[in-house]
């Protein structure tokens, strides 16, 4: 039975910002822009010291995972505040794919293995990825894998962040739910080009590979997992949009034009204004969907369908606004925006599009659509 509905709570506790303030003190140490554009020029998208430091030294892997299976105890709400700042660097981590959705897929799982892996995963030493595509909206059914013998048969495309990967969660035909090893046998990960370079997709091709069974219902933890990927994600983009309007909010201060500040120009006032107020909504959708999640309310589904319907254009409408307020440097290599556009675009297709949510919103909330 699901949980009654809530009054929803959209502002931060003093836990949580201090949460904020100790990863935005790292990022700014360890994430600056510059060496962020410089990985993705690299053959490693993947900044594994950052994550250590991230996941294994502060703990936040761990945040949604119980205490009695390994975790710190927070929940949703906290590891929003964590997505929100890592959307803010456009960190190159694979956060949201394992310590978000890997885990709320180990999470419906029970038994000896789920507890091990889960508690592998929350430690931070061990990186999990579950093999859907990004773009798999909840609801979706998404491709399973052929078992024969214990072993795993199939193909998944568009897999994010299955290179940085220790063990892969595949759906199966049987219904079950199973781990593999992406160092054994039978595992080859084929990376892909990828719009959004500092979170990488790939495709995962399973030859035979030795799998563990890990639960029995591989289609509601899939669907967990999904569910809090896409109410998540919304965080994120909340952090993108809040830096790009920041960025070329302090740019507008700098720049000159005509012997005097280019940001005193109406126009572009109304634009960042704008900007701004759409930021102001895009939070307050984001934090319900994470208290949401959190609190295992009734209308969880509904609050990360309208928070992926309008987290997608907002983060996307900033970071274009960001590029063209930046004039000419804002269309060149060097300069970072094109990272966080790059960012705003690939989440906008992120655990289902926009038009994907809308019509999974007027299914939850009973509302027929123009040819009913």
């Amino acid at each position: 039975m699901s949980a009654p509905a809530t009054t929803p709570d959209l502002l931060y506790s003093q836990e949580e910002e201090d949460l904020r303030a100790a990863v935005r003190d790292l990022l700014s140490d360890r994430c600056e822009q510059s060496a962020v554009l410089a990985r993705t020029e690299s053959g490693e998208p993947h900044d594994r010291t950052l994550w250590k430091s991230l996941a294994e030294d502060m703990g936040l892997a761990g945040l949604l995972v119980p205490e009695e299976r390994g975790g710190q105890g927070a929940g949703h709400r906290e590891a929003a505040v964590v997505l929100e700042e890592l959307g803010r660097a456009v960190a190159p981590v694979p956060y949201l794919t394992s310590a978000v959705v890997a885990t709320e897929a180990l999470l419906a799982c029970s038994g000896e293995e789920a507890d091990r892996l889960l508690a592998a995963l929350a430690s931070g030493r061990t990186v999990g990825v579950l093999a859907v595509a990004l773009t798999t909206a909840p609801g979706d059914t998404p491709r399973a894998a052929r078992v024969g013998n214990g072993a795993l048969h199939g193909a998944f495309t568009g897999v994010a962040d299955a290179r940085a990967a220790d063990v892969l969660l595949v759906p199966g035909e049987d219904g079950a739910l199973y781990a593999v090893d992406t160092a054994a046998d039978g595992v080859t990960v084929t990376p892909r080009v990828s719009l959004d370079l500092t979170r990488p997709v790939d495709t995962v091709t399973l030859a035979g590979a030795a799998a563990s069974r890990v639960g029995d219902d591989a289609s509601g933890a899939v669907a967990r997992a999904l569910r809090a990927g896409a109410g998540l994600l919304a965080s994120e983009q909340l952090g993108v949009a809040e830096r790009v309007l920041t960025g070329t909010v302090g740019y507008l201060k700098e720049r000159r034009q005509f012997n005097r500040q280019v940001g005193g120009f109406q126009a572009l006032k109304h634009r960042l204004a704008a900007i701004w107020l759409e930021v102001v909504n895009l939070r307050a959708t984001a934090r319900n969907a994470a208290d949401a999640l959190a609190a295992g309310s009734a209308d969880a589904e509904v609050a990360v369908a309208v928070a992926q319907v309008y987290g997608s254009r907002v983060a996307v409408h900033a970071a274009e606004e960001a590029v063209q307020l930046h004039g000419g440097i804002g269309m060149t290599w060097e300069h970072p925006t094109h990272l966080y556009l790059k960012r705003a675009k690939a989440d906008s297709l992120a655990y289902g599009a926009a038009g994907r949510h809308k019509e999974r919103l007027a299914a939850l909330v009973d509302l027929p659509g123009p040819s009913a």
